[in-house]
């Protein structure tokens, strides 16, 4: 009996195991047509979602708001862009894994709000929410850098009193800190002015200054070199701009070595071997930059300079001091020695004479305007009716667009107002400097600002216009066309 209960029992499992085996095999070879599987969504690639992490009615608005805050920006709809882009960047950050421009397209369309009000608290906002979305792109893209960089820009260009001058320069500098010449086209001019600014104040030591003037010279060499199409544009404006300005540390005594003093002033007196002046130019720099004398390059210049540019030298006093101590680019004591003789002076006409050749020394080699300045007023105090000294402070302040904007521009424009004005007044009561001053009229009357410019500034030509920068001159309004 127990035999045949264990046959009945297996027989029992047996027949269950066929019937389930059967339901299975059914099941699997002939799906329910009504029943669908779950849309499964991909994993995001970064901590921001993409479309493909969207769904159904999420994706679809997801898109369409993408391509249609797009269509309101060419038409400058930037309320209608605004709300069609925050669908966008609340549902799909991340867009299509590679596509980043929301990111700025969202900066400027808050730009655009920014400029419309006058609400110090809403201007604010406009600003940290500006901000928000650069780090947003952080978040999803990465490339720290780049975004530093930008923050950084926008920052100097547009937003300077939210933020300091040293946030700004450290935003920038990290740009270049990570990216080396390769450091993206955008933050040159404005981390080329903060540092000079920095390295004149002392704020950084001369040897990191020296370190980021190379990198500078080095990323626009090597933008210039790979750029394609309407970027080449943009480092043809930073190859204006930025070596210009690094020009100015030439001031600082020690700032840039030999090579740097050698290549520029070597390789110009090259080109130009009969110029007495630029050889006396060439071999004044390089023992300003502390050239050796074994230099093969400052043996070279010496040699052209003693067969060719010698003159010999009057009795030793302060002026032949003075000129002693500029040939050989010890600019300091050529100024103590030329501002002796100023107090030693017999006559007004030689006080103004001395006074002049300091100013020019500031401007010329030390790169001083300031002091240009001071010591080319000096000079015409001393010698009324003489028209040089404003001939020079109108150079002054026609070369100081690199100084006090980005060389082109708004800011680097209308410093040609006042010089305009000094050049005006030097023929005015100088006949001798008339040919002069008419030649620098007429060449810098084209770097004006056009109508369209001083229109959008509601200002018209005759207003009084005040430039600021170093120059602090109340000056007339005046256009290029």
């Amino acid at each position: 009996m127990r035999q045949v209960s264990i046959i009945a029992t297996m027989a029992f499992l047996l027949i269950n195991f066929l019937a389930c085996s059967k339901k299975v095999a059914d099941t699997t070879s002939a799906p329910d047509p009504e029943v669908t599987q779950p849309p499964v969504k991909e994993a995001p690639k970064s901590p921001c979602a993409e479309f493909g992490n969207l769904t159904g009615a999420d994706k679809e608005a997801a898109e369409t708001a993408f391509v249609i805050y797009k269509d309101f920006m060419k038409v400058k709809n930037y309320q209608e862009a605004l709300t069609h882009w925050k669908v966008a960047y609340r549902l799909a950050p991340g867009s299509n894994g590679r596509v980043k421009s929301h990111f700025e397209d969202g900066a400027a369309i808050y730009k655009y709000f920014f400029d419309q009000t006058q609400d110090k608290n809403l201007k604010k906002a406009y600003v940290d929410t500006i901000m928000m979305i650069y780090d947003k792109r952080k978040e999803c893209f990465g490339d720290e850098a780049y975004v530093n960089g930008l923050k950084g820009f926008d920052y100097y260009y547009n937003y300077s009193e939210y933020t300091t001058d040293d946030n700004i320069f450290q935003l920038l500098k990290s740009n270049y800190d990570v990216k080396g010449k390769n450091a993206d086209y955008f933050v040159v001019n404005p981390f080329t002015k903060l540092l000079v600014d920095k390295v004149s104040d002392g704020k950084v030591t001369a040897s990191e200054g020296r370190k980021y003037a190379d990198l500078i010279m080095q990323s626009i060499s090597t933008g210039k070199a790979s750029c394609k199409g309407t970027l080449c544009q943009a480092w043809d404006v930073i190859n204006e701009y930025a070596p210009a300005r690094l020009e100015g540390l030439e001031g600082i005594e020690g700032f840039y070595d030999c090579e740097y003093y050698a290549k520029k002033y070597y390789d110009l007196f090259k080109l130009y071997p009969d110029s007495c002046e630029l050889v006396n130019l060439a071999y004044a720099r390089m023992q300003y930059g502390g050239c050796p004398q074994s230099d093969a390059r400052v043996m070279e210049v010496q040699k052209v300079q003693k067969s060719k540019c010698y003159v010999a030298p009057p009795a030793i006093g302060c002026a032949a001091q003075g000129n002693e101590n500029y040939s050989n680019g010890k600019y300091a004591k050529a100024i103590e020695s030329y501002l002796s003789c100023v107090d030693q002076a017999s006559s007004a006409d030689q006080k103004s004479k001395y006074l002049l050749l300091v100013a020019k020394i500031y401007y010329r080699d030390l790169r001083n305007y300031s002091k240009a300045r001071k010591f080319a007023l000096d000079a015409a105090k001393a010698r009324p009716g003489w028209g040089e000294p404003y001939i020079l402070i109108g150079n002054l302040y026609a070369s100081s667009g690199p100084l006090c904007g980005t060389g082109r521009g708004w800011e680097s424009q209308v410093v040609t107002w006042p010089a305009l004005d000094m050049w005006a007044k030097a023929k005015s009561i100088d006949s001798g400097v008339t040919s002069e001053a008419n030649a620098l009229i007429n060449r810098y009357r084209q770097y004006m600002p056009s109508k369209e410019d001083i229109f959008f500034r509601n200002i018209k030509a005759g207003d009084s216009y005040f430039v600021p920068c170093w120059i602090q001159e109340t000056t007339t309004v005046r256009t290029s066309d």
